[in-house]
């Protein structure tokens, strides 16, 4: 099971590292929950039921994972700068710089968004996860990614028409 767990891994490893940037807004960092988080699945390949979502079963993971690091970097005490990282989104400069500054609104609306509904917003809307998978995945009632994804939804609505 665990050659067939490989090669969906490797299929799905660019969403993986576009949901961890999300919670950890990081390159090196979300390259790095991806690694952990493909060995967990490898190591636990006989938990995965074949015939389920593959793509939510890893997004899980990679989830705790992140969990796993932020509690044991709050006893260690570390936390990098966000503000400091400049390649976090964007791209080499081919797009007009309007299509630039309307994504930097854009992205500096979800970077303000609480954590819970940046996940959820990008579960859903990124990972085209069902409500049911995002909430199997945040481990919450379905009624709360809903509620998550409105006001989220609805946040970014009201931030991004005022400009």
């Amino acid at each position: 099971m665990a050659t067939a767990i490989g090669q969906e891994l490797v299929a799905l490893l660019p969403r993986l590292r576009r949901f961890a940037l999300v919670l950890c807004r990081s390159q090196p960092l979300a390259d790095d929950l991806v690694q952990g988080a493909c060995e967990r699945a490898l190591a636990k390949a006989d938990s995965w039921t074949p015939g389920t979502r593959f793509d939510a079963w890893m997004f899980r993971i990679l989830r705790n994972h992140w969990i796993d690091h932020l509690r044991r970097m709050r006893t260690e005490g570390m936390m990098e700068d966000v503000e400091s990282q400049t390649q976090l989104i964007g791209d080499p400069g081919e797009e007009p710089i309007m299509s630039k500054l309307a994504l930097a609104e854009v992205q500096r609306a979800i970077d303000s968004l609480p954590q819970e509904q940046r996940e959820v917003l990008a579960l859903v809307c990124g990972e085209d996860l069902t409500y049911r998978e995002a909430a199997e995945v945040l481990n919450v009632p379905v009624g709360t990614v809903m509620s998550r994804l409105a006001r989220a939804r609805k946040r970014l609505v009201e931030m991004t028409a005022a400009a």
